[in-house]
């Protein structure tokens, strides 16, 4: 399965919520006046169709059967000579038995319900429309007006956008459609384009530099998913042949280093720990050295998980980027805060403090799969605009991928098909 379609299936919670949602404002309408529009068109196309011109044929078919009796030995010789005959011969009356030879299309046409299954091409398109095949004609539709914006605000709210970029949403869909019919399927391609808009600036790539090595620290709160994420990321670049050290800079937790180990196996790259207790700090300035000695492209350091409220973690965090700089003065080179999705709103917070302490240059956000709250991603972008580099959705080494707004978009929508 491609990564598009995990997303788009993991992603389920939340789209399934804005479709309950948008299904909901919608049918507060009342669609059914809109549904019966469509039908009214539907029953205008047929009417050309049924062909009435072959009942017509039928009434050909009295004028031969005048003839038809005076004609029963002729009509075996004179058939295919009939037709030329007739100009010259004076059997000018046995050449009229000539038409009548086609009265056995006379007869074909007699057994005439093919009119009837002209009627019966009427009912396909009926039926087709009725189940399903007249799609969008047939969803229900409400007028976009005053109101049904203030619902479409408070469904996208209540999916964790934030109330501004909720708002600025809404006045996008708004603007030159105010009046104008909506069905739920159009809303979805209106939102997953917006939301496309807003995000595809901030859908890019982690930079890597010519520097060696490169040094990634890797911020984020307690059970944000760093661990997993560092494994992931070094078993990619490791595939693109690059030269990975992992400094396991969790230090406190004996659990965190042994996690770090197994995906340190997995991604076949080497990690660096140090006995449980030691000041991280230390560590990341160790790691650095070696790192170094051996020409590696990459060092990914981890940290501890640490509330953004605890101002002695936090000032732990930022010894760790003071010491590395006495090292490398550019260093940390990227600064990446894992986000949980399933922390909704709280990812606000948690990017404002975790900026401001160690220079957050990229966004990595995990557990997509399983909460409806991945709309907190459309606020993150529309607030700070800081790199989107990947997003997670499951444990497994390929669940991490870089971000692409569209297919996010579409899948967090549930909208179908490419957006205009």
């Amino acid at each position: 399965m491609s990564f598009f379609g995990k997303l788009k299936d993991r992603l389920f919670t939340s789209s399934s919520k804005l479709d309950r949602g948008l299904e909901e404002i919608v049918g507060e309408g009342g669609e059914a006046v809109e549904a019966t529009q469509p039908a009214t068109t539907d029953h205008a196309a047929p009417p050309p169709e049924p062909q009435p011109e072959p009942a017509p044929e039928a009434a050909p078919r009295p004028e031969p059967s005048a003839p038809a009796g005076p004609r029963p030995a002729t009509p075996d010789a004179e058939p295919p000579v009939a037709p030329p005959v007739t100009p010259g011969m004076p059997a000018a009356p046995v050449t009229p038995p000539a038409p009548p030879v086609r009265e056995e299309p006379a007869h074909e046409a007699a057994p005439q319900p093919e009119p009837a299954p002209e009627p019966a091409a009427q009912k396909p398109g009926l039926l087709g429309r009725l189940f399903g095949k007249g799609g969008e004609a047939a969803a229900p539709r409400r007028e976009l007006d005053d109101a049904m914006l203030e619902r479409l605000e408070e469904l996208l709210i209540q999916s964790d956008m934030g109330v501004e970029t909720a708002l600025r949403v809404t006045a996008n869909i708004a603007e030159g459609r105010m009046g104008r019919k909506l069905s739920v399927p159009e809303i979805k391609d209106l939102l997953a384009g917006e939301i496309s808009r807003i995000m595809e600036s901030v859908a890019r790539p982690m930079p890597l530099y010519p520097k060696k090595p490169q040094v990634v620290l890797v911020v984020g709160v307690n059970g944000s998913g760093k661990t997993t994420t560092i494994g992931k990321l070094a078993s990619q670049f490791r595939e693109a042949g690059k030269s990975v050290v992992i400094a396991a800079g969790d230090t406190f937790r004996a659990a965190a280093v042994e996690q770090l180990q197994i995906w340190g196996d997995r991604a076949g790259v080497p990690v660096m720990t140090a006995p449980q207790g030691t000041d991280p700090a230390s560590l990341a300035f160790d790691a650095m050295t070696k790192a170094q000695a051996d020409g590696a492209d990459l060092l990914l350091i981890d940290t501890a998980g640490r509330l953004q409220n605890r101002q002695d973690l936090m000032e732990e965090l930022s010894k760790i980027v003071r010491v590395i700089r006495k090292k490398d003065p550019d260093a940390p080179h990227n600064t990446l805060l894992v986000l949980d999705a399933t922390t909704g709103q709280n990812a606000l917070s948690q990017v404002e403090i975790f900026r401001n302490i160690a220079d957050v240059s990229g966004l990595v956000m995990t557990k997509l799969d399983g909460t409806a709250r991945g709309g907190v991603l459309v606020a993150l972008a529309d607030r700070f605009g800081l790199p989107i580099h990947a997003i997670g959705v499951g444990e497994q080494i390929d669940d991490l991928a870089p971000f692409d707004p569209e297919e996010f978009a579409r899948a967090l929508t549930g909208a179908e098909g490419e957006l205009a």
